[in-house]
């Protein structure tokens, strides 16, 4: 098992193009390293056993890291990376509940808020807005704000994310597919 300060180190080493790539991109080489690495902490997290954690900022934004980012490179184009995320949304609603997300740093603060992004609930996508807001003065952190608008969008549009539908096992509408065609569709 890992540390919280471990899972943070991992997760922000690098400049901000290797982070970009490591947080937003598709690598294999990437995911496996981290199934290899981090799937006995992302399972301990799931199953409640690390929710001490919860208690300080740091720790609090590795275990939203743990059940919201790692399970979209640990379960790639499976259901299971989505398994954890209304736990992401429970404790990083808690987070923010607290204060605790206001004494991180933009860019460790935008992985707090991005579980309501990665929600197919409206009222999580209205959440997330005026939190993405409160980053937009900061630095690198325009193209965040402009990604939680696109996300609203979506669920605004077809209240779910229709990039999502084939690994869930729903079916999309004729609209869906005619918009999975255009480029940037999905996340």
């Amino acid at each position: 098992m890992h540390s919280a300060q471990q899972i943070l180190s991992f997760w922000f080493d690098g400049d901000a193009p290797a982070q970009q790539r490591r947080w937003f991109g598709k690598d294999e080489l990437t995911d496996a390293r981290m199934r290899d690495e981090f799937l006995a902490d992302y399972q301990a997290a799931a199953d409640g056993q690390l929710a001490d954690w919860q208690e300080s900022a740091p720790s609090g934004l590795a275990l939203v890291i743990l059940l919201d980012q790692f399970p979209r490179n640990l379960f790639r184009a499976m259901a299971q990376a989505f398994a954890t995320d209304a736990q992401a949304r429970y404790i990083a609603r808690d987070i923010i509940a607290r204060g605790l997300d206001k004494v991180l740093p933009p860019r460790q603060r935008m992985f707090v808020y991005l579980p309501f992004e990665h929600s197919e609930m409206m009222e999580d996508q209205l959440y997330s807005i005026p939190l993405f807001e409160g980053l937009r003065d900061a630095e690198g952190m325009a193209e965040a704000v402009r990604y939680a608008y696109l996300h609203h969008e979506v669920i605004a549009r077809f209240g779910r994310f229709p990039h999502r539908n084939a690994i869930l096992g729903r079916t999309s509408t004729v609209e869906e597919l005619v918009f999975l065609e255009q480029p940037g569709s999905s996340f």
